[in-house]
Parts: C-alpha cells; sequence; structure tokens
C-alpha cells in the first residue's frame, strides 16, 4: 500500500497517505482505536471500495473475511454463504450457472438447455466442481454435516460462532494466497479461538487481521500495523514489545515536535530582530531578506506529525441499590438447549456466563432482559432491578438510519430523550461526538458496541446483561469498559469469550457442553472439560 488517502463522504479525511507493506508468509494484525480507519484499509485493499488516491499491489489470490460475518440474520443459505467467500471467478460463473437453472425451470427449450450446458461447462472450468469438493469438506469440519446435507440451511440458523468457524475453513483451507480477516475472533468460543491461534500460526498464508483479542495478539501476530492519527506505522515485533514501542515512538515524536517548534520560534524571533537592524542599516537588508526567505522554506516544509492524541473513553455506568436476591432462577431450563438448574445472583456481583456456542448463554441474558424466550421452570428479578442488555450482534435495524443524536435526543420508547447538548456532551465522553451526525448503520462494529453501552449508562439500568461486550471493543476501549464496571453500583452478567476481561469477575457460571450448568471458582474455557459429579 502506497500513499493512500481516503476522505469520507462528508468530506473529512480518514486516512492520509497510508504506507505499509505486508511481507511473504507473514502474520500481521492491523490494529487501533474503533473508528481509526481499520476495516476501510481492508475494503480498500479488497477492492470493496475505491481507491481515492494511491495505490495498492497484491500478489496472489486474495481471500476475504468481512466484519460483520458471525452476524448474518438474512435469508442467505450456506451455500450462498460458501460461494461469495471463493474466488471471483468461481463467484461469477454461479451467478451464470444459477440464472440457467432458473431459465430451464420457466422455459425448458433447446437454447435454455444449451445455456446451462454452458454455464456448467464454465463451471468445470473455472474450478467450481473442486470447490464443491472443499466446501463439503468444509462443512462437515465446521458443523459436521456433509454440503450436501447443509447447503440450503439459512445461515441465520447458525450461532455467530458457527458462522465464523464456516468462513474461516473456507478461506484457510481455500486456495487464496492471501488472506485478510477483519475480527476473524468474534463469536469463537475459546475452543475455537484456541483452534484460530493454532491454525493461524501454521498456514503459509499471508494474513493481514483486525482482533482486539490481547492473547490472540500475543500468540499470532510477528508484526504489527497501527492506525492512528490519520496513518499508520508499523511495529516488526509481536504484541508482548508493543506497548513499549508505541510509548517510544510517540515520545520520539513529542521530541521532534519540539524541537521544530523551538526552532520555528527562534526563527521568527531572528526575523524580527533583523527586520529592526535593516531599518536602521542597509547592511542588514540582505541578510533580512536571506533570513525570511529561510523562515518561509521551513514553514513550507511543516512541523513533523505530533504524537496522536490519547484515546480517552469515560464510561459512566451507575446502576443503584436493588434487592439482596438481584437474579433468582430455580429449575430454570431453555427448551432444548440445557437441563434444568438453579441459581441466584446477589446484588453487586459479577458473573461470568461461560461456555460453548449454541449453549444457550445468549437466550439466557435475552430472556432476563425480557425478552420472550421458550422456557420451563422459574425465573425473576429482584426488587428495583431494572435489566440493561447489551445485544452481541448490535443487531438493531431500527437504528440503522436514525443518527447517534436523533436517538439520544429524541429517545426511544420507554427511555426518555435528552436535549442535543447533553447528547453531544455524552458522545463526547465515548469519543463518539464526530459521528454524533451519522446514521447508526454506518458506525464501524466498535463504535456500535460504545453507543450501546452509552444507551445503558443512561437507561438506569441496575442489571448489567452483557453479551460479549468486548467484542468489537479496541483494547482501550475494552479497559475503559472494565474499569467502568469496577465501579458499577448494580449486578452485572457477562456471556464472553474474552479471557482478560472473564478474569475481572467474580463467579463464573459455566454452561457445559452435555447441556449441563454449574457454577466454578475460576474460570472454565472449554466446557467439554467439565465433568459429571461422581
Amino acid at each position: 500500500m502506497s500513499a493512500v488517502s481516503h476522505q469520507l463522504s462528508d468530506g473529512r479525511t480518514l486516512l492520509d497517505s497510508v504506507n505499509f507493506r505486508v511481507s511473504d508468509g507473514a502474520k500481521a494484525a492491523l490494529i487501533g482505536a474503533n473508528g481509526a480507519g481499520k476495516t476501510t484499509l481492508l475494503r480498500l485493499i479488497a477492492g470493496d471500495l475505491a481507491i481515492q488516491s494511491g495505490s495498492v499491489a497484491r500478489v496472489g489470490g486474495l481471500g476475504v473475511m468481512r466484519q460483520f460475518i458471525g452476524s448474518v440474520r438474512d435469508d442467505t443459505t450456506v451455500q450462498d454463504f460458501l460461494v461469495s467467500l471463493a474466488a471471483l471467478d468461481v463467484v461469477r460463473v454461479w451467478a451464470e450457472l444459477s440464472a440457467a437453472e432458473l431459465l430451464m425451470m420457466d422455459v425448458d427449450d433447446e437454447k435454455s438447455q444449451l445455456a446451462y450446458a454452458h454455464a456448467l461447462t464454465a463451471w468445470g472450468d473455472v474450478g467450481g466442481y473442486d470447490a464443491e469438493i472443499l466446501w463439503d469438506t468444509v462443512t462437515v469440519a465446521a458443523l459436521g454435516i456433509g454440503y450436501e446435507q447443509c447447503k440450503y440451511r439459512e445461515l441465520s440458523t447458525l450461532s455467530g460462532g458457527e458462522q465464523k468457524r464456516l468462513a474461516l475453513e473456507a478461506l484457510l483451507r481455500g486456495p487464496a494466497e492471501v488472506l485478510l480477516l477483519d475480527e476473524p475472533d468474534n463469536y469463537l468460543d475459546v475452543p475455537g479461538k484456541q483452534w484460530l491461534e493454532q491454525r493461524l500460526q501454521q498456514t503459509p498464508k499471508t494474513v493481514l487481521f483486525v482482533s482486539h483479542d490481547r492473547e490472540l495478539l500475543a500468540k499470532v501476530a510477528d508484526r504489527i500495523v497501527t492506525v492512528e492519527g490519520g496513518t499508520t506505522w508499523v511495529h516488526g515485533g509481536g504484541f508482548a514489545s508493543y506497548h513499549e514501542a508505541r510509548h517510544d515512538r510517540h515520545e520520539r515524536m513529542a521530541e521532534l515536535r519540539r524541537r521544530w517548534e523551538e526552532e520555528h520560534a527562534r526563527l521568527i524571533e531572528l526575523v524580527r530582530t533583523l527586520q529592526q537592524q535593516a531599518k536602521i542599516s542597509p547592511d542588514m537588508a540582505s541578510r533580512y531578506r536571506a533570513m525570511q526567505t529561510r523562515l518561509a522554506r521551513f514553514e513550507a516544509d511543516g512541523p513533523p506529525p505530533d504524537r496522536p492524541e490519547e484515546q480517552n473513553v469515560t464510561m459512566r455506568l451507575r446502576g443503584g441499590r436493588t434487592g439482596v436476591r438481584a437474579v433468582s432462577c430455580e429449575q430454570l431450563e431453555l427448551t432444548g438447549l440445557m437441563e434444568p438448574f438453579s441459581v441466584e445472583v446477589f446484588y453487586g456481583e459479577r458473573v461470568a456466563v461461560l461456555g460453548s456456542n449454541g449453549a444457550g448463554k445468549s437466550h439466557f441474558l435475552r430472556l432476563l432482559g425480557g425478552e420472550q424466550v421458550r422456557h420451563h421452570g422459574e425465573w425473576r428479578l429482584g426488587a428495583r432491578v431494572v435489566p440493561g442488555l447489551f445485544a452481541q450482534t448490535h443487531s438493531h435495524p431500527e437504528w440503522h438510519a436514525r443518527t447517534l443524536v436523533d436517538l439520544l435526543w429524541h429517545g426511544e420508547p420507554g427511555r426518555p430523550g435528552v436535549d442535543r447538548g447533553r447528547a453531544m456532551a455524552s458522545l463526547r465522553r465515548y469519543e463518539l461526538n464526530q459521528q454524533g451526525d451519522q446514521n447508526f448503520g454506518t458506525l464501524s462494529g466498535g463504535q456500535q458496541a460504545r453507543f450501546q453501552i452509552l444507551l445503558l449508562e443512561l437507561s438506569g439500568a441496575t442489571l448489567l446483561l452483557l453479551d460479549e461486550p468486548t467484542d468489537n471493543l479496541d483494547v482501550l476501549s475494552a479497559e475503559a469498559l472494565e474499569d467502568a464496571l469496577a465501579e458499577f453500583d448494580g449486578t452485572v452478567l457477562s456471556v464472553t469469550h474474552d479471557r482478560w476481561f472473564a478474569r475481572t469477575f467474580d463467579r463464573f457460571l459455566v454452561f457445559g457442553a452435555d447441556g449441563r450448568v454449574i457454577e466454578s471458582a475460576e474460570p472454565i474455557f472449554d466446557a467439554g472439560r467439565v465433568a459429571r459429579p461422581r
């Protein structure tokens, strides 16, 4: 990538003369604050966005995992999904083959049969049959069933982790030599993340990936491309030495900027002095003009870039005192997902809900949040307990065409709005003020996550039900959330596969792969290891 710049639709410059190179076989992590431009960079490399200036060069076939894979909720089938991840020629010929099949269903004549025969030939020529063999291997590995048995299944019936695993299996086993992975670890349970770490370490492919998972970064990345201040810089080492390298770089930038400003001030003062001397001594006039030229050239070259502003997300999750028993469940069973279990959660506790994908963790939080979830048994919330639910997929289609200020200013049913001034002040604390007049649907995943947390803050919730809240948050935002939860006056239940985040909790409710729900004094990340009591 050479001298690439990109402006947003409102005229703001997001990326300014970005330069970096990822060498063959490297595992490069692309990190930076939410909204800094990481996903935009990947879309520019993938060709999803037109290059406004600069150039991008790619060597080898390209495989792309886009950011919101894992949250597909439309009628896309497994077959459609796997085709979309294939090479462009395969995608193109698949569309032609599908059109020819539909034509034969409507008009079964010699012309339509000939078109279908040509499409079948083209399908073989572009490697379509080889792709179908690959897809069978992929679906068996990801879902445990063959391609023919699941190709017409709607992707929305799969969990977020199953969708991600399906895509990763296809890309890592596929022919593309270069992979762009936008948050590949999101929605994966911990065994899935450990599988991903191992596969990324082993693959000979060149990989550029976005992730906020600190353990994955530490284990996989052999170099780190940081997006900040509208540009990028590359740390040639791993994540263990990254923070020190970033601190040293910022210190050097600040020192160079300080020296430039000192030299600028010195030249200005010298020009002023020579100007006064030139008034009384014609011999000084030439020195005055020379110094003016020197100052003009110095200013034309411009200052070196200053150190980027540090991210400062300030979350104020207040909560409030509730009854001693915040949540009580008696022989609760979510239909078809788990065996009946009983649990009590007390005011002020921090409970991490752990376990494999598909075990019912998200359904459990949605039930406590007041949504209609099929269940047997009893559950109830304590006195003055007001639940606030953070949705894992950020799935709020009713918000997509509304701006953040509009959502805050006018409020939502059951939640009073605030005036525009207070709305902008709240957004500023979450570093979302520049996105205040953007539609929710145009935000990055991390910005959407931060906005959801802001709504929880304003809702007055005393029971936070957080479904994978750190999945899309950058490292500093995740740390800000951890600090806010430590100060929160209320009760927290959080589904998480974030190993760093989970260790900040004091109780662990584990949804086992065998359908049992148990409590553990320590986090158990592989629910398959939960053994039945003797």
